[in-house]
C-alpha cells in the first residue's frame, strides 16, 4: 500500500475532471437540482480513479527500461544513448520517460514522450553533446504511465546511477583519420598535397617505369642489369611531432559552448593519431605557468592510449603563460629537431610582439607551426548590416582586431616560422593539412 501511495501522482485531467466537480457542487447552493447530479458524477469520478490505479497498479503491469551508454562519450560530439523500454503486460500504456541527465548538461526538462502498446520493446535513442571532459553521473531513468483514463500516473524507476567519462574526441580523430586515408584530393577536408621532390630514406631498387623520376637512375645498377635501374624512396619516417598545449587563461576563451583549450585538445589527439599512422612519433607538452604534462615522442603501440588518458586529465589555469619555460622544454626537454605545433591564443598584436623574441629562439632549433585562432563572434559580427553611427563605429573597431590577426600571420612568416590562421572549429581539419603539406615537402 506504501508502494502504491509513494509512486501515484494526479494528472491535469483529475484536477480539471474534479475541479469542474467542486464549481459544480457551488453552484448547487443556488441550483438546488444540481446537487443530485453533482454527487453522482463525485461517486462516477471515484470509481474511475480507483479503476485507474487497479490497472496501473496491477502485478502483470512490470515496465522495465534499460539504458545502453557507450563506454566513454566524446568531447564535442553528439553522444547516441539508447533506451530500451519493455512492456510485457497486455496494457497499452502512454509513458512520459524523464532522465536524470548529468549536472554538466543543466537540464532539467528532459522528457520522452513514448506509447507502448501491450507486449511491445521500443528502443529510444537521444543524443547528448558534452563540452567539458571529467565525469558524467547520469542519475536514475524515471517513466511515468498512464492509462486511457489519464487520471492516474504511476512513478517506475528504470536505470540506475551510472558514471561515464568524457574524454578528448574519439570520434573526430576516426573521422581525420578516415579523411587523411582518402586518396580524393578534392573532398572536403584533408587534402593530398604534391610531393616536390622524393624523401631521404632509400627503401630499393626497381626497373625504371614511364613516368619515374629520370634523376633517381642508378646508372651502376643500370649497367650490371643492361637495362633502367631506378633508386626508390619511401617518405622519411620516425620524425618527432609535438603538440604543445597553451593551459593559461587564453585558452579559456568559448567558441560554441567549448574553451579554445578543448578545441586544441580534441586536435591534438587527432593529429596524434595521424602522426602515428604515417610512422612518425607523436608526443605531448603542456604548460601554462609552469610545465604540465611531458610525454617524449614515440611511436610505441601505447603511445597514443597515454596521450588520450593525458588529454583527460588537463586543466586550464588562471595565470599567463610562461614562454621562457616553453624555450627550456623545447631545448631541455626534446633532444632533436622536431615539429612542434603550438596550440595558444594572441588576441592582439602586441601580445604575440611580447613572445616573438622567444618564439624566434625555439624556431632556431625546431620546425615550430603557431595557431592563431580567428575570433568567429567578432567576423561574424562585422558581416552584419548596421544602421547606425554607433553600428559602424564597433564594426570599425571589430575589423582592427580582425586584421591584427592577418598581421599577426604576416609577422610570423617575416621572422621564418610557420602559422595556421583558423576557425576553432576547423582546427583539426587545418592542422593535419598543414602536417601533411610540411611532410610533403620534405621540411620535416
Amino acid at each position: 500500500m506504501l508502494n502504491i501511495i509513494n509512486n501515484t501522482y494526479l494528472t491535469n485531467r483529475f484536477f480539471w475532471s474534479f475541479g469542474g466537480l467542486i464549481l459544480l457542487f457551488f453552484l448547487s447552493f443556488a441550483l438546488p437540482f444540481l446537487f443530485p447530479v453533482a454527487q453522482t458524477l463525485l461517486v462516477l469520478g471515484l470509481i474511475i480513479a480507483l479503476l485507474d490505479v487497479s490497472l496501473l497498479f496491477n502485478k502483470k503491469v512490470r515496465i522495465s527500461c534499460q539504458r545502453k551508454l557507450p563506454k566513454l562519450l566524446s568531447l564535442g560530439d553528439a553522444n547516441k544513448i539508447t533506451l530500451q523500454v519493455e512492456n510485457p503486460s497486455n496494457l497499452a500504456v502512454k509513458a512520459t520517460i524523464i532522465e536524470e541527465l548529468p549536472a554538466q548538461f543543466q537540464k532539467r526538462d528532459f522528457e520522452i514522450f513514448q506509447h507502448l502498446a501491450g507486449g511491445a520493446v521500443e528502443t529510444i535513442q537521444y543524443e547528448l553533446t558534452p563540452i567539458t571532459r571529467g565525469e558524467y553521473e547520469f542519475g536514475f531513468t524515471n517513466i511515468f504511465l498512464e492509462t486511457f483514463i489519464g487520471f492516474i500516473k504511476r512513478k517506475v524507476k528504470g536505470s540506475e546511477q551510472t558514471m561515464i567519462p568524457v574524454y578528448p574526441s574519439i570520434i573526430q580523430m576516426k573521422e581525420m583519420q578516415l579523411r587523411a586515408s582518402s586518396r580524393l584530393s578534392y573532398q572536403e577536408g584533408i587534402k593530398k598535397v604534391r610531393r616536390l621532390g622524393h624523401s631521404y630514406e632509400f627503401e630499393q631498387i626497381k626497373n625504371y617505369v614511364r613516368g619515374d623520376d629520370y634523376r633517381s637512375i642508378n646508372w651502376k645498377a643500370s649497367s650490371r642489369k643492361g637495362v633502367l635501374m631506378v633508386n626508390q624512396y619511401e617518405d622519411e619516417r620516425a620524425q618527432q611531432v609535438y603538440s604543445i598545449i597553451d593551459k593559461s587563461r587564453n585558452m579559456k576563451m568559448p567558441f560554441q559552448g567549448m574553451s579554445l583549450m578543448d578545441y586544441a585538445v580534441n586536435t591534438s589527439l587527432a593529429i596524434s593519431n595521424i602522426i602515428l599512422k604515417k610512422h612518425d612519433r607523436a608526443g605531448l607538452i603542456t604548460f601554462s605557468d609552469k610545465i604540465g604534462t611531458v610525454i617524449k615522442a614515440d611511436r610505441k603501440p601505447t603511445q597514443l592510449n597515454k596521450i588520450l588518458k593525458a588529454l583527460y586529465n588537463e586543466k586550464s589555469g588562471q595565470l599567463e603563460a610562461d614562454y621562457e619555460l616553453l624555450y627550456y622544454a623545447s631545448r631541455k626537454l626534446i633532444t632533436s629537431r622536431s615539429l612542434l605545433l603550438l596550440y595558444t591564443n594572441f588576441e592582439s598584436k602586441y601580445s604575440l610582439e611580447r613572445v616573438l623574441p622567444l618564439l624566434r629562439k625555439v624556431s632556431k632549433f625546431h620546425l615550430l607551426v603557431v595557431v592563431i585562432f580567428e575570433n568567429t563572434e567578432i567576423k561574424n559580427f562585422v558581416e552584419t548590416k548596421v544602421a547606425d553611427t554607433e553600428g559602424i563605429y564597433y564594426q570599425t573597431i571589430a575589423r582592427k582586431f580582425l586584421n591584427e590577426k592577418e598581421q599577426m600571420v604576416q609577422i610570423l612568416k617575416q621572422y621564418g616560422i610557420q602559422s595556421i590562421l583558423t576557425k576553432p572549429e576547423d582546427l583539426s581539419v587545418n592542422t593535419i593539412n598543414k602536417y601533411m603539406a610540411l611532410k610533403s615537402r620534405g621540411l620535416i
